[in-house]
């Protein structure tokens, strides 16, 4: 099968664009999966802050990415286009109405993986009659929409595709070792936190309000308060969106309940940054992020063997064990505190290996949405715009 995507990947970074490489080099490394890929690279943003704005001189980089994409086709041979649609935001669904009204007519097979969630919803209200009649005509009836979960399907089937199909997101393996060196270490720090060591808790992602930044800071406060000592130090992991988050981060955390308890290790990639997964005992990440699909720094986090703390939100609770005790609900630091409390001195993190093993390696992704896109090109119906 041929697919062109047109999507783009990092930067800049978030889980969207690193899915979305995640599926261009693992389908072009591994030929046996069947799928040829043409890639457009079709970012329009220099940074998150630009991500969904509406600043100038994106139209134009648009039709650019979409004449790339007529020339594509001009050659011959594209099975399937592949192409993500927006969250619930004016300017990026305009994108996609331009996008879908200057490829469709082409490409008679087309596949929407929907990552964000909320369009659909959105669509009904606060979205107006004529975006919805224009949104149906121009995204709807695909051939085949990919979905993360349960949660984000009703959104795929607002848009009435000919089938839709759940692949859960995917990441590379990062320690292949775990069996033999990483797994003995949780065991081990587990024992130690139940014999009074203090527990060290990770937050990486966004800095940002919505993805529970400032929540994660107030948890660690009312846990050490409660237990009367430092039991619990927070290290923060990623990149300040605004210079007013920043300010005001800084300004708490120097203040006396936070002194001492929180460290900021800004961006980190590669090796510093499976560092940090390895140092940590729990995965703090108390977010309420309105497009928050299937994270990827919770499936980085289960990789790396740590039990998680983390919200009752969106495509969320459908990642982790039934009845687990570190699922609450957003926005309850008094919550999350007593669940990083119980998770701590219970949860030594290789249930949670286990679960990225069966169901969120990066293998596993792409087998189950090469089978998906290989059912597209077998589909003798064309469904075009």
């Amino acid at each position: 099968m041929k697919l062109l995507v047109f999507a783009h990947v990092p930067p800049p970074l978030h889980g969207q664009s690193q899915m979305v490489a995640y599926l261009v080099d693992g389908f072009r490394g591994d030929p046996s999966l069947g799928i040829d890929v043409v890639h457009v690279d079709a970012r329009l943003s220099d940074d998150l802050a630009d991500v969904g704005s509406a600043r100038g001189g994106k139209l134009g980089l648009l039709l650019r990415h979409c004449a790339a994409a007529w020339r594509a086709w001009a050659r011959g041979g594209i099975d399937a286009l592949y192409y993500v649609p927006s969250p619930p935001k004016r300017t990026s669904l305009y994108r996609d109405w331009i996008a879908m009204l200057l490829l469709r007519p082409l490409f008679p097979r087309v596949v929407f993986h929907w990552h964000a969630v909320g369009l659909g919803a959105w669509l009904r209200e606060p979205g107006r009659t004529w975006e919805r009649r224009v949104s149906r005509w121009l995204l709807g009836g695909v051939g085949l929409a990919v979905v993360l979960s349960e949660f984000n399907e009703p959104d795929a089937l607002e848009f009435s595709p000919a089938r839709a199909e759940r692949v859960a997101n995917g990441v590379p393996d990062p320690c292949p070792d775990f069996a033999t060196h990483l797994a003995r270490h949780r065991r081990d720090r587990l024992a130690e936190r139940r014999a009074g060591s203090a527990t060290r808790v990770l937050f990486l992602a966004h800095c940002t309000r919505d993805k529970g930044l400032f929540d994660a800071l107030e948890t660690i406060a009312m846990a050490n308060q409660d237990a009367g000592s430092i039991r619990f130090r927070l290290r923060v992991a990623g990149t300040f969106v605004t210079v007013e988050e920043e300010r005001e981060f800084h300004e708490r955390v120097a203040r006396r309940d936070l002194q001492g308890m929180v460290e900021h290790a800004g961006f980190v990639t590669g090796d510093a940054k499976a560092r940090e997964f390895r140092d940590a005992d729990v995965f703090l990440f108390p977010s309420y992020f309105a497009n928050e699909g299937q994270p990827l720094n919770v499936i980085e986090a289960m990789a790396n063997g740590l039990p998680v703390v983390t919200t009752r939100w969106r495509g969320i609770p459908e990642m982790v064990p039934e009845g687990y005790l570190g699922l609450v609900e957003p926005r309850d630091p008094v919550s999350c505190a007593k669940a990083l409390a119980a998770v701590a001195t219970t949860e030594d993190g290789l249930r949670f290996r286990a679960v990225y093993e069966r169901r969120f390696s990066l293998r596993a992704h792409l087998e189950s949405l090469a089978s998906a896109l290989r059912s597209v090109a077998a589909d003798p119906t064309r469904r075009g715009c």
